[in-house]
């Protein structure tokens, strides 16, 4: 046998882990470049600042349930179902241009696109404070909705852009942290700022919009700054570092392909069935996130706790569900496993909405534990299930289309919960409560039927790798190729 006939190509050889690199070392190194340590400064050039912008957008969403117990529904004469369709309305604008909003970022840069999504958002939760109806709420609301919608899929794509797919996860995770940690740092923050109540005339929860919104524009200026584009032309690389993350790249993904926008590619994503399996996922989880993260102070309020302890014990639940995103990010990338973790994030969730649903209604503090059950499944399921499909869908156009799609369909699901918390089934919220435990273990089944179909097609294509089929010329250019494997 010749020695052509023993080198094959690295992409030839994929993992059984997903990632298409045999080793660590199978791509160029001769400047013998510390691959860990060029990890860690990636990571600290460009997760703090991901992460603080979806920490903002996360509390310019999601502030609305801290306004509402300091007063907003009062002093706005909305009624409870009114209240609800400001929520709604939120979720439908989100829905409709999250997919636009991402064609926009591959058509732009985005160091560009991000910072004045976040400028936009930023003045339009500072505008929330002044509403003095509810038609003008309402509006607003629709265009926070409108300009937030881009940066959570627009992110996704955009490590995928720097990161090989087995690493995406743990990034995605992290910067999905910063949910919860809006959650845990709003609940302070409205409990500090409800104290302005009187200060310029303004009721306390005006300040609470007027003041979060101010702090995002302030942010958004600096990110024109401090958010770079891709690895071919951010300033703090050097020309060795460029070269060698650009092999890692290319030996594991299309990250370093060229390859121009098409409308094809959207189709091919539309046309996949994995990607609106991805996008079900998502589904199943964002009804209970999102009904979660709104309705939290209203739900621990009519527990029996005054307005400001109410915010303040949305703390705990958020800082367990940060700590244990984290921590399930880190055990998911070393066992190279998706599934598994969805499942058992998901399971511990369902065990918080029972204990919510039998807590008896003398025992607040039995159903306050329930709260960081569900928050604590809920948070890890969802970093997951939201990064899934950046490591398995090839082809810039058809990944970025896919990660908006999953967002898209998934937010869907908010749409509905924002629905479910009616005025008339407090307390107890078994609606609300009951929609949330179908979710989730609707969510269990679906991440089943992923693990099962994705390591099926890995079969597939191992007995058609064995079969000497070689795939495509050069680098995989797209998921049906023979080389490409999926992440279980």
């Amino acid at each position: 046998m010749s020695t052509l006939q023993n080198e094959k190509p690295v992409v030839d050889s994929p993992r059984k882990d997903g990632s298409d690199v045999e080793s660590d070392d199978a791509f160029a190194n001769p400047t013998g470049i510390n691959e860990k340590k060029l990890l860690r400064k990636l990571d600290l050039k460009l997760l703090p600042p991901l992460t603080l912008l979806y920490l903002l957008s996360f509390l310019d969403r999601s502030n609305i349930g801290n306004a509402r117990i300091e007063g907003l529904a009062t002093d706005l004469h909305i009624t409870g179902n009114q209240y609800l369709f400001t929520l709604t309305i939120y979720f439908i604008a989100y829905v409709i241009f999250e997919i636009p909003a991402n064609i926009v970022l591959k058509r732009t840069t985005p160091k560009f696109w991000l910072p004045t999504l976040m400028l936009a958002w930023g003045i339009v939760a500072t505008l929330l404070g002044v509403c003095t109806n509810l038609a003008g709420f309402i509006v607003a609301r629709m265009f926070l909705g409108i300009t937030e919608s881009g940066l959570f899929p627009g992110v996704v794509f955009y490590l995928s852009m720097w990161y090989k797919r087995n690493e995406t996860h743990y990034r995605v995770a992290l910067f999905f942290s910063a949910a919860s940690l809006a959650g845990a740092f709003g609940g302070i923050l409205a409990y500090g700022i409800s104290f302005m109540r009187g200060v310029g005339g303004y009721a306390g929860w005006r300040w609470i919009f007027i003041l979060e919104g101010l702090l995002t524009i302030v942010i958004a200026f600096g990110a024109y700054f401090f958010i770079h584009n891709y690895p071919a032309t951010a300033p703090f690389l050097t020309e060795p570092e460029r070269a060698f993350i650009n092999a890692r790249l290319k030996a594991d993904s299309d990250a370093t392909n060229d390859e121009e926008f098409a409308w094809s590619n959207v189709n091919a994503a539309l046309k996949d069935y994995k990607c609106w399996l991805y996008g079900l996922g998502f589904h199943t989880m964002s009804l209970p996130l999102y009904t979660l993260s709104l309705f939290l102070p209203t739900i621990i309020k009519n527990l029996g706790y005054k307005a400001a302890e109410a915010q303040l014990l949305t703390v705990p639940p958020y800082a367990v569900a940060t700590a244990l995103t984290v921590i399930v990010a880190i055990f998911s990338e070393r066992l190279k496993r998706r599934a598994p973790f969805v499942i058992a994030s998901s399971g511990l969730a369902v065990i918080g909405y029972i204990i919510l649903l039998t807590a008896p209604i003398h025992r607040p503090g039995v159903a306050y534990t329930g709260t960081i059950f569900a928050a604590a499944g809920i948070y890890p399921s969802t970093a997951i299930v939201l990064s899934w499909p950046a490591a398995n869908v090839s082809g810039q156009s058809k990944r970025a289309t896919a990660t908006a799609m999953t967002i898209t369909i998934g937010n869907l699901g908010a749409v509905l919960g924002t629905q479910l918390y009616r005025p008339n089934t407090s307390p107890r919220w078994f609606l609300g409560h009951g929609f949330a435990l179908g979710y989730l273990v609707a969510n269990i089944g679906v991440a089943s039927v992923l693990w099962i179909l994705l390591n099926k097609e890995n079969r597939v294509k191992e007995q058609r790798r064995a079969n000497v089929e070689l795939g495509g010329e050069g680098t995989v250019k797209s998921d049906e190729d023979v080389r490409f494997i999926f992440q279980t």
